[in-house]
């Protein structure tokens, strides 16, 4: 049987009349920053505002949207006009506070006001945004402060954003650019796979702080791949799967096995490492259903 609002937020609040109890005295910076962030945000913004009235400052204020955490929702979601007006929304809410945003399928309008409200963002992950080179090139420079960035299957950013962000995110230390696996060509019998170094290049040129790089399913080659190992000196972790133009000759696979992480482009995947990240893969998805279930597509931010 399904639950009423009431003892939803009975069981929220804690006490026994549906309101914050004990809880409601607590200090706002607690309550947004180490409790309701644990709170999907779907239900943080249906649910607690209605508990009690500090909870509802709360959600309301600045406290609980440093770390904005999306990616279930749009998977849900799926509506790039939806996602925009939820991001945009809370945007506004951390009022220049946010360290952290997760979301998919950003559009150019998103992004940009994104950009412009929040200068101090350290983590950044977008992946399949339609974000164009354009937008990031005029708005790269608010950006400077990222340390973490997930730009996987943004198709629209190419050589030329990527050199972007590598000359205004000095402080970057992690990416994640992997593309998706490519199609089997039947006419040839093969791999329909493509060889481009253009973006190994860049990230070699411009992105020698980076610890972590993933370019899963890239196009390049030996010549990239040398190139970033070459000037990327502080890479722990190197995650090249898919990649089949590499073909780790010559030295190039000693070096690639000195780094502490690395994920060739042959990877089996029946390792053990794949294993724990089917598992947690696994745990995802049923929290994805799990999440679906407790409210309709109309259930927005």
């Amino acid at each position: 049987m399904e639950s009423s609002p009431q003892s939803k937020q009975r069981r929220i609040g804690g006490g026994g009349g549906g309101g914050g109890g004990l809880w409601e005295g607590l200090n706002p910076e607690i309550l947004g920053g180490l409790i309701f962030i644990k709170i999907p945000v779907d239900e943080l913004i249906r649910v607690v505002p209605f508990v009690c009235k500090s909870w509802n400052e709360v959600v309301n204020g600045p406290y609980r949207w440093t770390d904005i955490d999306l990616q279930q929702w749009c998977r849900r979601c799926n509506n790039i006009e939806r996602i925009d007006i939820a991001v945009r929304n809370l945007v506004r809410r951390s009022n220049g506070t946010l360290r952290r945003l997760s979301a998919f399928r950003l559009s150019n309008a998103a992004f940009a006001f994104l950009a412009n409200c929040e200068r101090c963002l350290k983590v950044l992950q977008i992946p399949m945004s339609d974000v164009t080179d354009r937008m990031v090139m005029k708005h790269a420079e608010s950006l400077k402060m990222l340390t973490t960035l997930d730009i996987s299957n943004c198709d629209k950013i190419t050589c030329k954003g990527l050199e972007t962000l590598g000359k205004c995110c000095t402080s970057l230390v992690h990416l994640k650019r992997n593309l998706s696996p490519p199609q089997w060509d039947y006419y040839i019998g093969s791999l329909a796979t493509k060889k481009d170094d253009g973006e190994a290049l860049v990230i070699a040129d411009t992105m020698q702080s980076l610890c972590s790089l993933e370019l899963g399913y890239g196009c390049m080659t030996d010549l990239g791949l040398d190139a970033i190992l070459t000037k990327c000196k502080n890479l722990i972790h190197l995650d090249i799967l898919g990649c089949y133009g590499v073909k780790l000759e010559g030295d190039l696979e000693d070096r690639c096995y000195q780094i502490m992480r690395f994920r060739g482009p042959w990877y089996e995947e029946y390792h053990e490492d794949d294993d724990e990240d089917d598992d947690d893969d696994e745990s995802s998805e049923e929290g994805i259903e799990i999440f679906s279930e407790s409210g309709s597509d109309s259930d927005g931010v």
